[in-house]
């Protein structure tokens, strides 16, 4: 056998197990009927962590304060900011009864440290239910913790929700920040609903604080600067106590980065978390990573030999095909449908960028939340 005869058999294989992971893991979500949530009343707390955030919380919170739900509280945690934070969160507490302010202050144990700063928020509200999200991030709807909530039941103590990004008119950057976000959310949401749930967003997440103690909080990943969100839900999901949301009432959106170099120092930390998953959840995605860098080295490898190609071709259409399929579904109910048509540029993008960030990662950690 020729070696162009060993990489065109394996690069079948690579399709076949691709089309299977497409419809078999990913088609859970991507054919998911949407399920109409019974009506809760409980009360909520919605918790608020910013850092330097003055101006995105005098421009976001209203969506939040406006909300259409019976009775939550907002809690507002200021993690030792040096901006006007404080100032603007108090001006809103002044104007309303249900928000109330932790201000933290940095203590050399927790420097700089997002879940510390978190752990006290959590500790300062009232109710065992509740909703995250981030000072920068806007609720689309005024129905926003009615649905997130609505998931909630005897079993369910974990609700994923989907956390967008503003839509940039003519702007290659992003494009590619939406696209790993649907590919991201497209990974934890089928899994969630495979009965492996491995992690969520910090902009849209949903917990009941006993879930949060009976875990004992972030104790066991404190020394990780990042994965407040992702960690945790990784440390506490199970198939039994986990729900997804994807009904768009129930989104938020946040500001992107404008810059590749603030979008890469964001991806590199929350690329740093993955290393701290569970095993299986480790092999995992690393195998969907794999399996794409082989798809296209194998791809563009037969065809450039033109070896076999139109048997090469054939699996091309058929991998493409397959994926259009799967993402498209998904992202229409996740509202990323302008991002399809682009999804082979994107890919390959995507894959090179989260090569470059890993490589980076072994030379140097990154060692901030914000």
């Amino acid at each position: 056998m020729s070696v162009l005869d060993f990489v065109f058999y394996a690069f079948a294989a690579v399709v076949v197990i691709q089309v299977i992971i497409y419809f078999v893991l990913f088609g859970k979500f991507a054919f998911l009927k949407p399920k109409k949530a019974s009506p809760i009343k409980f009360p909520v707390s919605v918790i608020v962590c910013a850092k330097n955030e003055a101006e995105n919380l005098a421009k976001f919170l209203p969506s939040v304060i406006n909300q259409n739900y019976p009775k939550f509280e907002i809690i507002l945690i200021n993690d030792a900011s040096s901006d006007n934070t404080l100032n603007v969160m108090e001006d809103f507490k002044n104007s309303n009864s249900n928000i109330r302010i932790v201000n933290v202050k940095n203590i050399e144990a927790f420097w700089g440290n997002k879940k510390y700063a978190l752990t006290l928020g959590i500790k300062a509200s009232s109710y065992n239910h509740l909703l995250f999200t981030d000072a920068d991030c806007k609720p689309l709807s005024k129905f926003w913790i009615k649905d997130m909530c609505s998931n909630f039941n005897d079993n369910t103590e974990l609700v994923l929700g989907y956390g967008a990004y503003n839509k940039v008119k003519n702007s290659f950057l992003n494009k590619i920040i939406r696209f790993e976000t649907l590919v991201t959310a497209i990974n934890y949401f089928s899994f969630a609903k495979g009965g492996n749930p491995y992690m969520g967003v910090g902009r849209n997440l949903a917990y009941t604080k006993e879930l949060f103690f009976k875990a004992n909080g972030f104790i066991e990943h404190i020394k990780i600067p990042s994965g407040d969100d992702d960690l945790f839900v990784n440390q506490v999901a199970t198939k039994h106590n986990t729900a997804i949301c994807v009904s768009q009432n129930s989104f938020t959106e946040s500001i992107p980065k404008t810059n590749f170099k603030a979008w890469i120092k964001q991806k590199r930390r929350h690329i740093s978390t993955a290393k701290h998953y569970k095993p299986n959840h480790k092999i995992a995605l690393s195998l969907l990573y794999l399996l794409q860098i082989m798809f296209w080295g194998f791809g563009i490898s037969l065809i450039a030999s033109t070896f076999k190609w139109p048997f090469v071709v054939g699996l091309i259409l058929v991998r493409f095909i397959s994926q259009f399929i799967i993402f498209g579904r998904s992202a229409k109910k996740l509202n990323e449908e302008d991002l399809i048509m682009l999804l082979p540029v994107l890919e390959i993008f995507l894959i090179v960028a989260q090569l470059v960030i890993f490589i980076k990662n072994l030379s140097s950690k990154p060692r901030y939340w914000k």
